[in-house]
């Protein structure tokens, strides 16, 4: 790494009346920093250089801004810079104020470090209290992010997992699951938004964590928001059920045409398999996704679906299906308290599956790779 002259030399080239040519080749090498673990590393213990690349964000030039936006990226993608970045840079003002600009051409590089910001809890807070001191509402956020072309330059699809990060806190949730407001109703058609994998799965992870909220199930099952088409009709493939099965499935997923198209993307589709599990973990859930016939879609998306991690998603959710009621004062399973010995197993099984689903993953990308032969002892 640099020596403490040649640090202070470059630190004394990132400024806004450097030389243009001077400070491109700067804000170059800081980019080149920030690529990898070592440089981030350094970077953590300058203060001084996370906020000279904010302080370039304002340069003339469009390629110094462009470098300074990819540093800032590739820092927050980090977790061990988010607190420099938050506390020492203090840039947060700064990104908020210029992602509700309409016509700001890097928006959408805020949306990523914004989202990378708030992946943790601690940080997440952070960015959360900076959005109340600007006076930026959630509202807003959510406004933004519906109105197709509120920035003609740029997307802004990452709103969606900036949004989704956010529903980690109870304030965020409690907004969007207001029943005044209408926020769950306006989210749920980009469930199906074909352009951009990145929105379709932020609003996704928005209602996947709302669901945690099992007091509002009910009403998300109810025709006040009527949720169950939304997350079951992705999954939903062109296998043709019976007429009987047909009619017990909500409207939208009845006769389904022959070329219907099941989600793309595996992690979505696993998100949409959680979500509906947390919906099960209310009686009222339970009953109401068992009347709908979810079943029948679920069976036949378990034969189709490949992805090792997805379809044991699926078969959890198949059994909360097919199985019996819980015993009576255990049927809120969010509620339900694990003695402590027993969690501790629950979590070991829970990481003997997931190395398991890593090696078929594994197995899936490498056939011609030598299997073991498992469970089978010779005598001799």
């Amino acid at each position: 790494m640099l020596s403490d002259v040649e640090a202070k030399e470059l630190l004394s080239f990132l400024t806004l009346n450097t030389r243009p040519d001077v400070k491109g080749q700067a804000t170059e090498y800081i980019l080149g920093l920030s690529g990898n673990r070592d440089g981030c590393r350094y970077l953590q213990s300058k203060p001084d250089f996370l906020k000279a690349l904010v302080t370039l964000t304002t340069d003339p030039s469009i390629a110094i801004v462009k470098d300074c936006y990819h540093s800032l990226i590739n820092l927050s993608a980090d977790e061990t810079m988010h607190q420099p970045l938050v506390k020492d840079a203090d840039f947060l003002p700064m990104l908020f104020k210029n992602l509700l600009d309409p016509e700001f051409m890097f928006a959408d590089r805020i949306c990523t470090i914004l989202t990378n910001l708030s992946r943790h809890v601690k940080t997440c807070k952070e960015v959360f209290k900076a959005m109340q001191e600007q006076e930026i509402g959630l509202t807003q956020i959510v406004e933004i992010f519906c109105t197709e072309g509120y920035n003609k330059q740029v997307s802004l699809h990452y709103l969606g997992p900036l949004l989704s990060n956010l529903t980690q806190l109870p304030e965020t949730r409690h907004f969007i699951l207001d029943r005044e407001r209408c926020v769950v109703q306006r989210l749920l058609p980009y469930v199906q938004y074909e352009a951009s994998t990145i929105r379709r799965g932020g609003v996704i992870g928005t209602l996947r964590n709302c669901c945690f909220d099992h007091a509002h199930h009910e009403w998300l099952l109810s025709d006040t928001v009527d949720i169950l088409p939304f997350l079951l009709l992705p999954l939903a493939g062109p296998e043709e059920l019976s007429d009987e099965e047909n009619e017990g499935l909500p409207v939208d997923l009845q006769y389904l045409p022959e070329d219907k198209k099941r989600e793309e993307d595996p992690d979505i589709r696993k998100m949409l398999i959680e979500t509906m599990i947390l919906l099960t973990a209310t009686k009222v859930g339970r009953q109401f996704l068992k009347a709908k016939n979810t079943y029948a879609i679920m069976r036949e998306f378990h034969n189709w679906e490949k992805e090792p991690h997805v379809a044991a998603a699926c078969e959890k959710f198949i059994q909360v299906l097919i199985g019996d009621e819980p015993e009576p004062g255990m049927e809120n399973l969010l509620e339900v308290e694990i003695p402590e010995d027993m969690e501790v197993k629950l979590k070991d099984m829970d990481a003997k599956e997931q190395e398991q689903l890593e090696k078929e993953q594994e197995d899936l990308l490498n056939p011609d790779k030598p299997q073991q032969c498992a469970g089978i002892v010779r005598m001799m």
